[in-house]
């Protein structure tokens, strides 16, 4: 039992000392988590299945975010960072809904699922020790674009449901730049947990189609990092 406890404490000691992040310091930090999205001026779609026009509001819709960002402390305070990412974003539509001629519809999962790979360059400023704000630049590639939706029909003798996946990323642009604006705390661990919301510069949409704007990425991420010195 001595002995664990002995190990267990040369541990803490061990990790206590990689959190300390002061100046000339070089670190890497991992990072997982997941995102909300939702796209600015984001048009309320129809449902034409049935021949009835049934409108759909917009909603936010969740995704998966890995990557790994390195860190150069410039000063005590200010640390100059850069990384990669696999950022799931895009919007979604509410379920919704409706009766027409004794048969029931649902239309449900309805969402843009767009895949992006970002690379951010931040500066983070540690306002107290472990506690930063932080804001820069983002470029993101885009890799995948997916229109997906689930219809089902009940009644007169009819059961089913009837779900697509559509491919629309030729009708994207696969270039985005955003502003990154967020906060992070370190803990001695040291875990880091960041919440972070990217501001779009570029439209998402080559055309404005039918009640489709300009729209934009707006994507917030909630991630918890592992951070240890090169």
């Amino acid at each position: 039992m001595k002995k664990l406890l002995l190990i267990v404490t040369a541990m803490v000691i061990t990790i206590n000392a990689h959190a300390q992040f002061e100046a000339g310091t070089l670190s890497i930090q991992p990072k997982i988590g997941g995102t909300g999205s939702l796209l600015t001026n984001t048009p309320n779609i129809n449902s034409n299945e049935t021949g009835l026009k049934k409108q759909l509001d917009a909603s936010p819709t969740g995704g998966s975010f890995t990557g790994v960002e390195l860190e150069y402390m410039m000063t005590d305070k200010l640390g100059l960072a850069a990384g990669v990412n696999f950022s799931q974003q895009g919007t979604g539509w509410k379920d919704t809904e409706y009766t027409l001629n004794n048969v029931n519809y649902k239309v449900e999962d309805t969402k843009l699922q767009l895949s992006y790979i970002n690379v951010p360059v931040i500066a983070n400023y540690y306002v107290v020790k472990g506690l930063a704000l932080k804001t820069g630049v983002q470029f993101g590639f885009m890799t995948s674009a997916n229109l997906k939706t689930s219809v089902s029909v009940s009644g007169n003798n009819m059961n089913q449901t009837l779900s697509t996946d559509e491919k629309v990323k030729e009708g994207l642009n696969k270039f985005d730049i955003a502003i990154p604006v967020g906060i992070s705390y370190e803990f001695k661990v040291p875990f880091v947990i960041e919440m972070r919301y990217n501001i779009g510069l570029l439209k998402v949409n080559k055309e404005k189609g039918e009640g489709f704007e300009d729209s934009r990425n707006g994507s917030l991420s909630l991630t918890l990092g592992y951070k240890f010195k090169l």
